[in-house]
């Protein structure tokens, strides 16, 4: 289908829930995003559950899921999923036409997607497009700008995107409606599940059931978050509507996790935060990134960066000083200087490079793969013994200390891999073994050379492990990614 047909659906929430100036909504959004720059980015996000209301409102909340995703990841589809505000449907809705063209930039419609759950619709009926069931509703619409102006900032085009409205409480439909969409949960695409939480009790019960509410869905037990949702109907409170008005949305996402997944909470505020807004009459708002576990854990913000950088400066100088390797900062749970994520990220285990650097020349670089010790230890350790053991330079000095730059590569889980198919050049870093022979190359190294994958793999087999140029076809083979700074 060609996107530059004339049918286009209209922005009809603009100057509603988004301002209708372009270039005031591109800046409003930008500064939303701007706010996390600095917050964890995630390898492998498979879901978002983010929320709807205006902007003034959940635009920070929103934000604060799209900015989790790495967005040097390609995903070759956008699956968005939320309620219909305005049409009972006892199924779902999915627009492959006008909405499609509206909500893309590329030229051609995600075909593959759009056809075959036409063909489900052919044979069950769950899945049928229902004008209506789009014409006004918000849930998917707000989610166009923060798309378009996150994936442009890595100057990229957003992906055919698939609009699915959701209106059913038939379990057993919710049920269906997952088993076909799950063919297409994969790495290769992104579902972002829309919803708003509690509305309208009054503040203090707000924060009380949006917290029940989260950590179930937290557990990502499907009944679980069920049974959460009936409690609070039950529960009596004052104004309280319902605790999660993409609670079908929802319900669709979870029954797609298994225990591949780990679902975790970003942020949560409500409309009483907002400028001390009515705190009387209030919606929440969660926002959760749905991850991979290969890349769980290993995840760094800009401040995890700092601190792990000044291990790794003090490690050197303390030694340079006759000192050994302190570090009181991550030693204690109550530590006043670091958030609780912080000091789980520092306690992860998991390995790690550091290099040294003089004038852009290496001046050393030692490197540890165990998941055996925390995460800060082994920066400071690698940092002395980059400094001082590496058998290819004399010992730092303290006249270099001030001309070092220092780069970390923080390692996450290795995971075995039966075929090269499933290595990527650039993204992925080699690890050979066969027997007490071992070698690897950081994902880095990629870039610095100009091979083929197989010749990055023949070159670790021959020069890293010792196993000849083909030594490498009957050993073990594992991958990992590296996130270095």
């Amino acid at each position: 289908m060609n996107r530059k047909m004339d049918v286009v659906r209209p922005a009809t929430q603009a100057n509603r829930f988004y301002t209708g100036d372009a270039r005031e909504l591109s800046e409003e959004v930008d500064s939303l995003l701007a706010r996390h720059s600095g917050d964890a980015k995630y390898c492998n996000v498979a879901a978002l559950i983010v929320p709807h209301a205006g902007y003034y409102f959940s635009g920070n909340v929103a934000a604060s899921a799209y900015m989790a995703i790495d967005v040097k990841k390609l995903y070759k589809r956008i699956f968005l999923l939320g309620p219909s505000h305005h049409e009972w449907l006892d199924g779902a809705s999915v627009n492959t036409d006008e909405m499609a063209k509206a909500l893309t930039t590329t030229e051609d419609t995600d075909s593959f997607s759009t056809t075959n759950l036409t063909n489900y619709t052919n044979s069950d009926s769950l899945f049928r497009y229902r004008a209506e069931a789009h014409d006004r509703e918000h849930c998917l619409e707000v989610q166009l700008p923060f798309l378009q102006r996150l994936f442009a900032r890595h100057a990229q085009e957003v992906p055919p995107i698939v609009p699915i409205v959701i209106s059913t409480n038939d379990y057993d439909k919710l049920k269906r409606m997952a088993e076909t969409l799950k063919p297409y949960f994969t790495d290769e695409n992104l579902f972002v599940i829309s919803s708003d939480f509690s509305h309208y009790p009054k503040y203090e019960d707000a924060c009380e059931v949006d917290a029940k509410t989260g950590k179930a869905i937290e557990t990502g037990d499907v009944e679980e978050f069920i049974a959460t949702i009936n409690a609070n109907a039950r529960s009596g409170m004052r104004n309280l509507h319902t605790s999660a008005c993409g609670e079908f949305a929802i319900i669709t996402l979870m029954l797609m996790l298994d225990k591949q997944y780990e679902v975790k909470h970003l942020m949560y505020q409500n409309s009483g935060d907002i400028d001390n807004y009515d705190h009387s009459r209030v919606v929440g708002y969660h926002s959760f990134a749905i991850l991979r576990k290969d890349c769980i854990g290993f995840t760094l913000s800009d401040a995890d960066k700092n601190v792990l950088k000044e291990i790794a400066f003090n490690s050197i100088r303390d030694s340079l000083d006759g000192k050994p390797i302190a570090q009181p900062i991550v030693n204690s749970p109550r530590n006043a200087t670091l958030s609780l994520r912080e000091l789980s990220i520092l306690n992860s285990k998991c390995g790690a490079f550091v290099s040294l650097h003089k004038h852009g020349r290496l001046r050393g670089c030692i490197g540890h793969f165990g998941e055996d010790y925390p995460l800060h230890e082994i920066v400071a350790e690698m940092a002395r013994a980059a400094a001082f053991e590496d058998p290819r330079f004399m010992p730092v000095t303290r006249d270099e200390l001030d001309d070092l730059d220092i780069e970390i590569s923080v390692l996450t889980p290795m995971r075995r891999i039966q075929s090269l198919d499933e290595f990527e050049l650039h993204r992925h870093g080699i690890y050979i073994k066969k027997g007490y022979r071992c070698g690897t190359f950081l994902p880095q190294v990629a870039d610095e050379v100009n091979w083929t994958k197989e010749e990055f793999v023949g070159h670790c087999s021959q020069d890293k492990a010792g196993l000849g140029w083909d030594g490498w076809r009957n050993a073990e083979l594992y991958v990992y990614e590296a996130i270095v700074f």
